[in-house]
């Protein structure tokens, strides 16, 4: 039965290309928002929290200040929406969720950047 699932999700499900990121990462995430009869493209920039999940359901969680408040926002990764994902940084943690970033502010809350 699962064989079967899994058969369907990669026949059916659509697949966006999106460039490889992980936690750690600043990312700029553009999306379609409509409104009525018109649509908007309207953008998401912040650092990756999670990856979770895989195939056609896999989200990810991207987590940013707006002013002194936190504010995260999970993306599935398949959404028809999604418009396109800009890799910004490169960051370099040890964890493949990074939620103790949640409690970091100021200068704790920075995350080394990968030199390639």
């Amino acid at each position: 039965m699962e064989s079967l699932l899994k058969f369907v999700e990669n026949e059916f499900v659509p697949k966006n290309e999106f460039p490889e990121f992980s936690a750690g990462d600043t990312i700029t995430v553009y999306y379609e928002i409509k409104e009525g009869e018109k649509t908007r493209t309207q953008f998401f920039r912040g650092v990756v929290i999670q990856r979770r999940g895989s195939g056609a359901t896999e989200t990810f969680t991207i987590r940013k200040m707006s002013g002194t408040v936190g504010v995260e926002r999970i993306f599935p990764i398949n959404m028809p929406a999604l418009q396109k994902i800009e890799i910004n940084k490169k960051g370099k943690v040890r964890r493949a969720r990074i939620f103790y970033f949640r409690g970091l502010t100021g200068k704790k809350a920075r995350i080394k950047e990968v030199r390639s």
